[in-house]
């Protein structure tokens, strides 16, 4: 049977849970971290783990956890035994990628009720930053020099030119975030900025500076993913999985910089705009600026954030930058963009795109607490990993479409 005929079983997140995010100096264990979020978000389903059929995990690599195999020393702490057990790992689009898992496991009809559960400790094996310096090929790309930062630092000027984005624009976006995050009590960063601090912070590589960009977090998070037949609307408020895909990039970033027949290049996000396509398709999403209500994308620095809004089709190429000086975005505006804070205000790698899943699936459920969208019905979460390489999205509805 071709993939164009096969009909999935209708899915929802019925619950999640997080953990506090803040540095890893002060928190608690790997195998803590997964037992508090995966027990969060169990609770908060009505369910105990005897009721899961399946659990899915998202990890970091061994050089980053400083532990090989990581998956059986975390079987015991989130009731793993004698339950299939997967572990998946693709960079920071791991958590989401996790969550495709536990949803075809449940779509397939495999399953009815899939924990997906993550934590991360990041600088648990040292400077993240210098592990991450060695995923760029030694002999092409290695010597420029590549980081996860300076590769987004060129994709920002590389927008500048083409789009004239300013370092002005970027401030707002980072003030919006972190306005945003001292409003969430899971949020790692909790303060104001003014758009003069994040102009006069430290620069990490020209054009951004150190509060354009996000911390790197501890943390743990959790989401139960359950069949239709498994929710009960009398105990459960149903985020249901009306969309989902995944878009991969070439690895050779060189091979990136000419315009696409699309008209995206290295200063855009264009395997974010195909995964989108393909999940509001499947959702059934034709008009995103009117029919979106909400959005947790994956932006980990301020530029992000802006090509990520024109991906998702939120704005026209080039044009999203004015539109978040205007407030469009803000948590009061059109289309509120990482309500949450988003990654610049909480950034525990492995789980970071499952935590916009876990955000846009509270909005659904208008469970969001201080950052809560009203009435918002239709909710949109991102993922992205590897060297802006891999990109995942899913589109959470009240209304079941399937």
């Amino acid at each position: 049977m071709s993939a164009s005929v096969l009909r999935p079983q209708p899915v929802a997140a019925i619950g999640v849970g997080q953990t506090r995010f803040g540095p890893t100096r002060e928190a608690p264990t790997y195998v803590e971290l997964l037992h508090e979020s995966a027990q969060s978000a169990l609770a908060a389903a009505e369910m105990t783990i005897d009721d899961i059929d399946a659990v899915v995990l998202a990890l970091a690599p061994e050089s980053l956890m400083g532990v090989n195999h990581a998956e059986r020393w975390c079987v015991d702490y989130i009731g793993g035994r004698l339950k299939p057990v997967m572990r998946v790992q693709t960079g920071g689009a791991t958590g989401l990628s996790a969550v495709q898992a536990g949803y075809h496991h449940v779509a397939s009809g495999l399953y009815d009720r899939v924990l997906v559960v993550g934590a991360d400790r990041v600088r648990e094996s040292g400077d993240a930053q210098k592990i991450f310096n060695k995923i760029w090929d030694p002999f092409y790309e290695r010597d420029l020099p590549f980081t996860t930062i300076t590769m987004i630092a060129m994709s920002a000027v590389r927008y500048m030119h083409r789009h004239g984005l300013t370092e002005r624009q970027m401030a707002r976006v980072s003030v919006k975030a972190h306005h945003n995050g001292a409003l969430n009590p899971n949020a790692h960063i909790r303060r104001e900025v003014t758009i003069d601090e994040v102009l006069e912070s430290r620069t990490l590589a020209w054009p951004l500076k150190l509060l354009d960009a996000c911390p790197q977090s501890a943390g743990g998070c959790a989401v139960v993913l359950a069949s239709a037949d498994a929710v009960d609307e009398r105990r459960h408020v149903p985020a249901w999985i009306s969309g989902v895909a995944m878009s991969g990039e070439t690895y050779f970033i060189g091979d990136r910089l000419e315009l696409s027949e699309r008209g995206f290049d290295y200063g855009d996000a264009e395997a974010l705009a195909v995964a989108a396509e393909r999940a509001y398709a499947m959702a059934g999403i034709t008009d995103p600026r009117n029919q979106i209500d909400v959005v947790e994308t994956y932006a980990s620095f301020t530029p992000v954030e802006i090509h990520n809004a024109e991906a998702l089709g939120l704005a026209d190429l080039g044009t999203a930058a004015p539109l978040f000086e205007e407030g469009f975005f803000d948590l009061d505006g059109e289309i509120p963009l990482n309500p949450s804070g988003g990654v610049i205000c909480t950034n525990p790698i492995s789980v970071t795109a499952m935590v916009r899943f876990a955000e846009a699936t509270l909005q659904v459920q208008g469970r969001a607490g201080a950052h809560q969208v009203r009435g918002a019905q239709t909710a949109v979460a991102t993922g992205a990993g590897g060297s802006h390489q891999f990109f995942n999205v899913a589109v959470l509805t009240g209304e079941r479409r399937a």
